[in-house]
């Protein structure tokens, strides 16, 4: 039950995480630039400029937008072309990443044996952990590119410096929330797929042990069983020990109706 718990629990983090990925794709204010009033103020705004991964904007005080698409594929700025791409990749990998996952949880009745499930939600989980590392790399490339604008000590004419939006930390609290889903995965997982090895410690030696029933439990080293049944010699250091059996037969009496026959 308490395995069943924690497989939901990830399940649900993990996929919230990606629906917070998958919205920051569509969303808005990925940087923006605010330009203040007259003799340049801080405190009256009178436009913004904006950009996210598909066009670039520019917002006047009177709420009115402007904005210019990208161009085709091949003109557009190389650093949001390779965000794009990470982005989508991560998101095909967290596609196989549920998938997998779904099958492979104890509450759902798919998937096959026991064993084979686990296999299925362990790969799961390790999609997911791929999946949120291009999507991590995604932001942190967007960010990077960000801040050395932001910070560098002189820019040239016409260069905005821009701040962080919005979908930027959405982004990283998904990629969070996949690695912690993932994590929980692993753990209901690992200790059946990776069992802990028990070390038995043999010694070499002679051993005595009592016999549970007579003449049918044979023991290492020495063992002295009824006179019935005679002797048994063992060497107890061997694996496999070599018992010889000396029998003695006892001579039989006959009757008197055998001897007059």
């Amino acid at each position: 039950m308490r395995k069943r718990l924690i497989q939901i629990f990830g399940f649900l983090i993990t996929s919230l995480g990606w629906l917070f990925v998958l919205c920051t794709m569509a969303m808005d204010f990925w940087r923006i630039s605010q330009i203040g009033g007259q003799g340049g103020s801080f405190i009256i705004k009178v436009a913004w400029y904006w950009s996210n991964l598909w066009k670039d904007c520019f917002t006047d005080s009177t709420a009115v937008t402007n904005c210019r698409d990208f161009g085709v594929l091949w003109a557009v700025t190389p650093y949001v072309q390779g965000v794009r791409g990470l982005l989508m990749c991560g998101l095909t990998l967290g596609f196989f990443a549920v998938v997998l996952c779904f099958v492979g949880m104890d509450c759902t009745y798919i998937g096959g044996a026991d064993k084979t499930k686990d296999k299925l939600l362990f790969s799961g989980a390790v999609f997911h952990v791929a999946g949120s590392v291009a999507d991590l790399a995604a932001y942190c490339l967007y960010i990077n590119r960000v801040a050395r604008t932001a910070f560098a000590s002189s820019i040239g004419p016409g260069v905005l410096r821009y701040d962080l939006g919005p979908p930027i930390f959405l982004g990283l609290v998904g990629c969070f929330l996949i690695l912690l889903g993932a994590m929980f995965y692993a753990v209901t997982v690992c200790r059946v797929l990776c069992p802990e090895s028990q070390v038995v410690y043999a010694y070499g030696g002679g051993t005595y042990m009592s016999p549970r029933s007579r003449g049918r439990t044979l023991y290492t080293g020495y063992y002295k069983p009824s006179r019935l049944y005679g002797s048994y010699t063992g060497t107890g250091r061997s694996s496999s020990s070599k018992i010889s059996k000396i029998s003695q037969t006892t001579p039989t009496k006959k009757s008197e109706r055998d001897a007059f026959v």
